[in-house]
C-alpha cells in the first residue's frame, strides 16, 4: 500500500477489519482497524511518541486533523472527560473506523467529522490541534495548509503540535512552524522522530 493511498476519500482496498490493542499513556487501548487506513497494522512510532508527549489541555476544544483510526483524539479524550474533542479526516473509511473506536471506547466528549483538512468544521477554534501529518501526501500541498489553517482555527494561547521523521522533512516542517507562528520548539525526540510545538501566543 502507498503512503498516499490512506491520504484518499475512498479507499481501493478491501475494507478487511482487524484489532490493535495497545498501552499509551499506561493505559490499554483496542482500535479497529482495516486496510486503506493509515497504519493499520500497528500504531505507527510517529503516533506513539507523539501521543506520549502531546499537550492535553484539562478543558476546551481540541482537534486531531487528520484522525486516521482515531488514535489520538481518543487518548485525549480518555484522558480529559472535560475536553471537547474532534476528530476529522478526508478517508471515508477512517472517519467509520474512528466512530466505531469512540463508541466502543464509550466516549460521549467526542465529535467526528468527514471533510478535507478543516472543511467540515465550520467556524470552530480550538485551543490545541495535534497531527501525524500525511507528509507523503505533499509537504508544500497538504502539510504547510495544515498548519497555516491551524494558525487561524486556534484560540489566543493555543497549540499546535506535529510529529515527523527528523530525517525526512523535520527542517522542512520547522520552517513551516516559523513562517507561520514565528517560532517553534522541540518537545520531543524519539527514535528518529520529533514533535514540534508553536503556541499562538
Amino acid at each position: 500500500m502507498s503512503n498516499s493511498h490512506y491520504f484518499s476519500k475512498k479507499p481501493s482496498s478491501k475494507d478487511e477489519r482487524g484489532k490493535i490493542v495497545t498501552m499509551l499513556r499506561g493505559r490499554k487501548y483496542s482500535f479497529i482497524t482495516s486496510r486503506g487506513v493509515f497504519s493499520a497494522k500497528r500504531v505507527d512510532t510517529g503516533t506513539r511518541v507523539l501521543v506520549e508527549n502531546m499537550h492535553i489541555p484539562e478543558n476546551g476544544d481540541f482537534l486531531d486533523l487528520g484522525c486516521g483510526l482515531g488514535i489520538i483524539g481518543i487518548v485525549a479524550a480518555s484522558m480529559e472527560p472535560e475536553l471537547s474533542v474532534h476528530l476529522t479526516d478526508v478517508n471515508t473509511r477512517a472517519v467509520k473506523l474512528t466512530r466505531l473506536n469512540v463508541q466502543r471506547a464509550e466516549l460521549s466528549n467526542c465529535n467526528v467529522y468527514e471533510g478535507y483538512l478543516y472543511e467540515a468544521l465550520g467556524d470552530q477554534k480550538f485551543d490545541a490541534i495535534i497531527s501525524n501529518p500525511p507528509v507523503s501526501a505533499g509537504m508544500h500541498k497538504v502539510v504547510h495548509p495544515m498548519i497555516s489553517g491551524a494558525y487561524e482555527r486556534l484560540n489566543p494561547d493555543g497549540i499546535l503540535q506535529m510529529v515527523i521523521q527528523s530525517n525526512k522533512g523535520g527542517k522542512m516542517l520547522a520552517g513551516f512552524f516559523d513562517d507561520v507562528f514565528g517560532k517553534h520548539e522541540v518537545v520531543a525526540k524519539k527514535s528518529g522522530y520529533r514533535v514540534l510545538s508553536s503556541c499562538k501566543c
